[in-house]
């Protein structure tokens, strides 16, 4: 596969053609990302796939998930699918020159977003004031635990850690069994996602207003906000939320269902969709039961009712049931794993599994573009870069001098990696 046959089509979810004069979204917007890990890099990555420019400023050894997960042909698949559409360069910010170099950067940029824990860039020397007197309109954005105020401020903090005292374990998991995390770092994520909605927020406040601003986006507040109908029935009621598992907090009979050949799951959220649920399974009647005749009854009486429902759809098939409710309209679909998620025909006809050419390693398989733009659509215009492949190149853009590259170069305050795609044969 060469690069070029990796890369996006040019056109949108709907067939129709991406303008070939249209500007990306974040074209022209540059972004100074000091990120690591999974958190940041992944808010960078969504401005990379709208068009910004991302330089990936990386300590010497670079960030650690270079080295973590899947490494087919010696690449983390890991890193990969978070850092494409990123340029890289080495910067030892720990010396008093790496950040002077940062400075300079800084005069250039547009954003600036790390996730270092809050107060770390002001005790570097880039407090407010000073970015202010570097860039007015620099827009700047913090990835952190537990946000930028509070007796927390200093803590660390994980995901595992995030979920633990967002409330979001303490829902997970089934009733009478302990509290459970979700499997995908679910917090990281989140306060990621928040964060490049914050910063695109703060590009265009600074379009009206003439003056960048700090974005705060943290782990634990972004896991409360996904809360929902849990925290609005709590803060309506004091009673807290029980567990439980895949039924649904509020409505019954909600879930999985046993077919004869294995379970199917189940959404009928309101009295319409759940008539014509129980008018396909051939049970009408228990709309009008005195048993079951409000959602009230019904929670009270879920597990009867589940086992009544299930006595019924475990004698036919899955596929049976899932051609027969979505006909009806009713929201159903098997339980999948991921080998039968991505080749499920809807997923592929998304394009939600791409292939990216990693020159040197071959083709990197990752998830694709959650966002579809008709005239703009994301796309991969370069994959995850070497360690300080852009090193030069981004100083030299940014006005230094060969003879201070050189110099910066020798005194290990930067670096430069391999040219994108020579590979180190050991020889």
């Amino acid at each position: 596969m060469t690069w070029a046959a990796s890369r996006q089509p040019t056109h949108g979810p709907m067939g129709e053609e991406a303008s070939p004069t249209a500007k990306a979204p974040l074209e022209g917007i540059r972004v100074l990302d000091l990120t690591r890990v999974l958190s940041g890099p992944f808010c960078s990555m969504m401005l990379g796939d709208m068009g910004a420019e991302v330089i990936k400023v990386e300590p010497p050894k670079g960030d650690p998930v270079r080295e973590q997960g899947a490494m087919p042909n010696g690449f983390s698949w890991y890193f990969a699918a978070f850092n494409r559409n990123k340029k890289s360069i080495v910067l030892d910010l720990y010396s008093d020159a790496g950040k002077e170099v940062l400075a300079r950067l800084i005069r250039e940029a547009d954003v600036m977003v790390d996730n270092f824990r809050p107060g770390v860039l002001a005790r570097m020397g880039f407090d407010e004031a000073r970015l202010k007197d570097l860039n007015p309109r620099l827009v700047t954005a913090n990835i952190n635990g537990f946000g930028s105020t509070g007796p927390y401020v200093d803590r660390p903090a994980f995901d595992f850690i995030a979920q633990a005292m967002s409330g979001l374990m303490s829902v997970n998991g089934a009733e009478g069994e302990d509290p459970m995390r979700t499997a995908q770092p679910i917090t990281d994520l989140v306060a990621g996602l928040y964060c490049a909605f914050g910063i695109v927020s703060a590009l265009r406040a600074r379009d009206l207003n003439g003056e960048g601003q700090h974005v705060d986006s943290s782990m634990v507040n972004g896991a409360i906000s996904m809360m929902a109908y849990l925290a609005s029935e709590f803060l309506a009621t004091g009673n807290l939320p029980e567990r439980t598992g895949n039924n649904h907090p509020l409505v019954a009979p909600y879930g999985l269902f046993k077919t004869s050949d294995g379970e199917i799951a189940v959404a009928p959220s309101n009295d319409t969709i759940l008539k014509r649920f129980l008018d396909a399974v051939g049970v009408g009647h228990l709309m009008e039961d005195p048993h079951y005749d409000s959602n009230e009854k019904r929670f009270g009486r879920r597990n009867e009712l589940q086992a009544l429902l299930d006595a019924e759809i475990s004698k036919e098939r899955q596929d049976v049931w899932i051609e027969r409710l979505n006909k009806a309209g009713v929201p159903c679909g098997r339980v999948l794993n991921l080998a039968e998620a991505f080749s499920d025909p809807q997923v592929q006809a998304q394009k939600m599994v791409i292939d990216v050419e990693q020159p040197g390693y071959g083709p990197i398989r990752m998830l694709g573009f959650p966002v579809k733009l008709n005239r703009t659509p994301c796309q991969v215009r370069r994959p995850a870069p070497e360690l300080g492949a852009d090193t030069e190149a981004v100083l030299r853009e940014g006005g230094f001098s060969e003879t201070e590259i050189a110099a910066l170069e020798q005194d290990g305050v930067v670096a430069s990696g391999r040219p994108e795609g020579e590979q180190d044969t050991g020889d």
